[in-house]
């Protein structure tokens, strides 16, 4: 497949978000797409599905989709051409490094039983050290 091509057969595929977690949904499918773009699944030029569909196949409001995609545009992950699409940008070295640091403390955080809020007030708190 081409990868320009709109992958609604191949993305999200399995994955649905978890509707009883206390990770908003919207931030739930932010993190998977992320980890999709830094782990290869979703390679740069990928154009992701309409958020009117996959809002329909993930079961979620459009604005749930809207936001994640807008967040992952603010963030240089994904990239919104108008009728085009959303499509997955080139990601560099030193994301790929900063993803995975944010992955180990993620699991580190949930390993030691820390809710995502408290998980998120340490790394707050530790951006804003001196």
């Amino acid at each position: 497949m081409n990868p320009t091509e709109n992958v609604a057969g191949r993305f999200p595929g399995l994955w649905k978000p978890n509707q009883a977690s206390s990770v908003p949904l919207f931030e739930q499918l932010r993190l998977n797409i992320i980890e999709r773009a830094d782990n290869g699944t979703l390679a740069p030029g990928t154009r992701l599905p309409a958020v009117r569909n996959l809002a329909a196949e993930l079961g979620v409001a459009p604005h749930t989709v809207a936001r994640a995609y807008k967040e992952l545009e603010a963030a240089g992950i994904v990239a919104t051409r108008g009728r085009n699409g959303t499509v997955v940008c080139a990601r560099d070295e030193a994301w790929s490094s900063l993803s995975a640091a944010a992955a180990d403390f993620a699991a580190a955080a949930r390993a030691q039983g820390a809710s995502f809020a408290e998980a998120v007030q340490l790394l707050a708190a530790a951006y804003d050290r001196d």
